[in-house]
C-alpha cells in the first residue's frame, strides 16, 4: 500500500508556481509598471535610474558659422532593493488529515500576502510627493484645488491637463471603490461595458475623458473630517515619443521572484513554509505620474 508522506503533500517547486500565478493574478496596481529583471543573477542591492535634461531647441545659424556644442547632462535617482516574506506552520494532523486542504488554503494566503505587499509598495510610491531629501524619486505633478471637489469629469479633465500634453496618450487612473458609484452617475462618465469589444485592462470599469477608471482599495486618504480627500494616481501608459524617454512610470526591480522554503521541526511535527520576493518599487518617470486630490463626500 502506498504512503501518503509529507514531502507528497508540500512541494516547495510546486507551491512556489502555484504562489507565482496567484500573485499575478491578486495584484491590481503592479500590472500597470514594467518589470526589470537586469538585477537578477547581479550583485548589489541597489540600481540607479538616470534622467535625461532636455538640450534645448535648435537655433538659427547663418552660412558659414559654427556653434557651440551643448553638453548632455543627466540626474540620477538610486533605489535600494529590499525582500518581502511572510510564514504559516502546519502541523502533521492538519496536513495529514487534508480536512479543508491546510497545503492549498496555505498556498493561496501566502500568495495573496506577497501580493498585497508588492501593490502596496508600487501605491506608496504613486502617492508620495516629490521631497528633494526624503522622496526624490516621488511625484511631482499634482492636482489639489484650494476648494476641494468630489470627483467627477471637471475635477479628472483638470488632473490629466497638468501633463500639458500636445498629443493625447493612454492613461490609467485609480480611484477607491467608495468613489465609483459616484463617478458613474457622472453623465460623461462611459461604462466598460459600453466599448466596443475593445481590450480593456485589468479591473477597469469604465472611462473619463480618455482615462481609463480602475478601483482600488488600496487608494489612499490624507486629511479627516470635511477636509479628507482621496489621493487618486492617474498614469501615463505611453509616451510621446518626440518629448519623452522610454522610461516607464513605474518599474518593479525584480532581484528574485517567489521564492518558496520549507524546514522541518522534528520536535514539535511541524513543517514551516515560508516565502519571499526580492525586489523594489519605484517611479522611474516624474513626468508620467499625477496625483489628483478629491473630496470624500459623505455619500462616499
Amino acid at each position: 500500500m502506498a504512503l501518503t508522506k509529507l514531502q507528497n503533500l508540500i512541494n516547495p517547486q510546486v507551491m512556489a508556481d502555484m504562489i507565482s500565478a496567484k500573485v499575478n493574478k491578486k495584484i491590481v496596481v503592479t500590472p500597470f509598471a514594467k518589470v526589470d529583471t537586469t538585477l537578477q543573477g547581479q550583485a548589489g542591492d541597489t540600481v540607479t535610474v538616470p534622467a535625461f535634461a532636455y538640450i534645448g531647441d535648435a537655433i538659427d545659424v547663418a552660412e558659414g558659422a559654427s556653434i557651440e556644442a551643448t553638453q548632455l547632462t543627466a540626474s540620477s535617482t538610486t533605489f535600494t532593493i529590499k525582500k518581502a516574506m511572510k510564514a504559516v506552520s502546519l502541523t502533521d494532523e492538519a496536513v495529514l488529515s487534508g480536512y479543508g486542504n491546510p497545503v492549498g488554503e496555505s498556498t493561496t494566503q501566502l500568495a495573496k500576502a506577497i501580493a498585497s505587499k508588492v501593490d502596496n509598495d508600487a501605491m506608496d510610491a504613486l502617492t508620495t510627493l516629490y521631497n528633494s531629501s526624503s522622496a526624490p524619486h516621488g511625484v511631482q505633478k499634482k492636482y489639489d484645488p484650494s476648494t476641494a471637489v468630489a470627483i467627477g469629469y471637471n475635477g479628472i479633465v483638470n488632473a490629466v491637463d497638468t501633463f500639458e500634453e500636445e498629443v493625447q496618450s493612454e492613461k490609467v487612473m485609480f480611484i477607491h471603490p467608495k468613489q465609483v458609484t459616484q463617478l458613474r452617475l457622472d453623465s460623461n462618465f462611459i461604462s466598460a461595458d459600453k466599448y466596443n469589444n475593445e481590450v480593456m485592462m485589468r479591473g477597469e470599469i469604465g472611462m473619463v475623458a480618455g482615462v481609463r477608471i480602475v478601483p482600488s482599495k488600496r487608494v489612499k486618504t490624507s486629511g479627516s473630517g470635511a477636509s479628507a480627500k482621496y489621493l487618486c494616481p492617474i498614469i501615463k501608459l505611453n509616451n510621446d515619443a518626440d518629448s519623452e524617454d522610454d522610461a516607464a512610470a513605474l518599474t518593479v526591480f525584480l532581484k528574485r521572484d517567489t521564492n518558496v522554503e520549507t524546514e522541518r521541526q522534528t520536535l514539535s511535527r511541524t513543517t514551516d513554509i515560508s516565502v519571499d520576493k526580492i525586489y523594489g518599487v519605484a517611479i522611474t518617470n516624474q513626468d508620467k505620474v499625477c496625483l489628483a486630490y478629491f473630496l470624500v463626500t459623505a455619500s462616499a
